[in-house]
C-alpha cells in the first residue's frame, strides 16, 4: 500500500510543470485572476511569477534568465528580443493599458491635472521611471503635452516601478500617476472615481500597447504554449476588462 502510494506521488509530481512568467508591474491585479482561471483546465500546472519593471525583466531575459514567457507593458522591450534571438515566434499584443491620476485624499479634479500646479496641499507627486517602465514614459510624455511637466518636475519621486509607484501614492506622496488597472483590484476599491482618481485623457500620451513574449526557454513545452494562448483568449480577455484595461476581439 505504501509503495503505491509512493508511486503516484511520484507520477503526479512529473506530470506536474512549472512554468516561469515574467510580468510587468501593472500586471501584479490581473495576473492572479488569469492564472486562477487558466489553472481550472491546467490544475497540475504550477506558475511561478516575477512581478517588475518591463526594463528591467527585459534586461534578465537579455543575459539569460530563464523564463517562459514574458509579459511586457509595451511592446519595445518585446521587439528587441525578439530581433535578438531570445523568442520562438514574433511579439503580440494582448492588452491595453491607460493612466490615471490617484490621491488617497479627496481633491477637486475639475481642472484635471492642472490640479497638481494650483492645490497647495500637492509637493510630493509619484511617477515610474520613464527609463525603465513604459507607464512612467507614458506620464512624463502626458505631462509634456499638458505644458506642465517643468514646472512640477521638482515635486516628482520617482518610482523603479508602476507598482513601486502606486506605493509612493498611497504611503509616501500626496498624488501619484498610476495604471488605470490598479484601480480595480479588491484593495483599491475604496478610492472613488472624481474625488480619488481620474482617469488621464489617452489623447496627451502614445497608447500604452502591451505584448506577450513566448521565449526560446519555452520550446517543447506544451503547457508553456497553452497558457501563452490563453492569454489571447476571450476568457482572459474578459477578465483584463474587469481590471481597466482595452482589449480587442
Amino acid at each position: 500500500m505504501r509503495f503505491l502510494l509512493a508511486l503516484l506521488l511520484s507520477t503526479s509530481l512529473l506530470q506536474a510543470s512549472t512554468l516561469l512568467v515574467a510580468a510587468a508591474a501593472n500586471l501584479s491585479y490581473v495576473m492572479e485572476s488569469l492564472i486562477k482561471e487558466f489553472k481550472k483546465t491546467h490544475p497540475n500546472t504550477q506558475i511561478d511569477l516575477l512581478i517588475g519593471g518591463s526594463g528591467k525583466l527585459a534586461t534578465q531575459i537579455q543575459r539569460g534568465a530563464p523564463f517562459d514567457i514574458f509579459l511586457s507593458a509595451n511592446v519595445a522591450y518585446t521587439q528587441k528580443l525578439y530581433k535578438n534571438n531570445k523568442a520562438l515566434k514574433q511579439p503580440s499584443v494582448y492588452a491595453q493599458g491607460s493612466l490615471a491620476l490617484l490621491s488617497t485624499k479627496k481633491q477637486n479634479f475639475t481642472q484635471g491635472m492642472n490640479q497638481l500646479l494650483c492645490s497647495p496641499n500637492i509637493h510630493r507627486i509619484a511617477v515610474a521611471n520613464p527609463k525603465t517602465a513604459p507607464y512612467g514614459k507614458a506620464t512624463i510624455e502626458a505631462l509634456n503635452n499638458a505644458n506642465i511637466f517643468n514646472k512640477i518636475q521638482p515635486k516628482i519621486v520617482y518610482g523603479e516601478s508602476i507598482a513601486q509607484t502606486i506605493a509612493y501614492t498611497l504611503k509616501a506622496t500626496d498624488i501619484g500617476f498610476v495604471a488605470t488597472s490598479s484601480l480595480y483590484a479588491p484593495k483599491m476599491q475604496n478610492f472613488i472615481k472624481g474625488d480619488n482618481w481620474i482617469e488621464i485623457d489617452t489623447k496627451l500620451y502614445t497608447p500604452i500597447s502591451q505584448a506577450a513574449l513566448l521565449l526560446k526557454h519555452a520550446k517543447g513545452d506544451k503547457e508553456a504554449e497553452e497558457f501563452y494562448n490563453f492569454i489571447f483568449s476571450d476568457t482572459a480577455k474578459k477578465i483584463f476588462i474587469q481590471y481597466g484595461y482595452k482589449v480587442e476581439f
